[in-house]
C-alpha cells in the first residue's frame, strides 16, 4: 500500500511541483498504522486513533451530501522516500459537500481540529477533484 502511495504522490508531484498532492481517503489510510502522519501535534491530546479517524472520515464520506473525501499532503511527505519506516505526511482533509461550513464544522466535532475553511488553502493540485455543481471544497485543518 505505501509503496503505491509513494508512486501515486511521485506521479502527482511530477504533474505539478508547485502543488501539494491530494489522494482518496482508502489510498492515504488503507495500510497506514503510523499514528504522527496527520495532525501530529494532537497525537495524545485528545486526536482520536489514526484508525478511529479514518472511520470517522469514511461515515463522512457515506453521507448523501458528500461527493467525497480526500488527503492533501504535507510538504514534506516525500520524506517518506528516505525512510521506508516513515508513512507520507499528510496536511488536512478536503471534504467536498454539498452543506454548509458549519455543517461540516459539526461532522468533525471531537477530532482535536482547529477548524474547517472553505478551498484549497495551498492551491489546487490539476489532478484534484471537482466539486460537482453545488458542491464545494472544505477543508479540515490542524496545527
Amino acid at each position: 500500500m505505501r509503496e503505491k502511495l509513494l508512486a501515486k504522490l511521485q506521479q502527482l508531484h511530477a504533474q505539478a511541483p508547485d502543488k501539494l498532492p491530494v489522494v482518496t481517503l482508502d489510498e492515504y489510510f488503507s495500510g497506514n498504522t503510523e499514528e504522527e502522519c496527520i495532525a501530529p501535534n494532537q497525537v495524545g491530546y485528545g486526536r482520536p486513533s489514526l484508525a478511529d479517524l479514518y472511520k470517522r472520515f469514511q461515515t463522512i464520506e457515506q453521507r448523501p451530501e458528500v461527493q467525497g473525501v480526500f488527503v492533501g499532503m504535507h510538504s514534506d511527505w516525500d520524506m517518506a522516500l528516505e525512510d521506508s519506516a516513515t508513512w507520507p505526511a499528510a496536511e488536512n482533509i478536503h471534504i467536498l459537500a454539498n452543506a454548509t461550513q458549519d455543517a461540516v464544522a459539526a461532522w468533525i466535532d471531537g477530532l482535536e481540529a482547529d477548524g474547517v475553511i472553505e478551498g484549497w488553502p495551498y492551491g489546487e493540485h490539476p489532478a484534484a477533484p471537482k466539486p460537482k455543481p453545488g458542491f464545494q471544497v472544505f477543508t479540515v485543518c490542524w496545527d
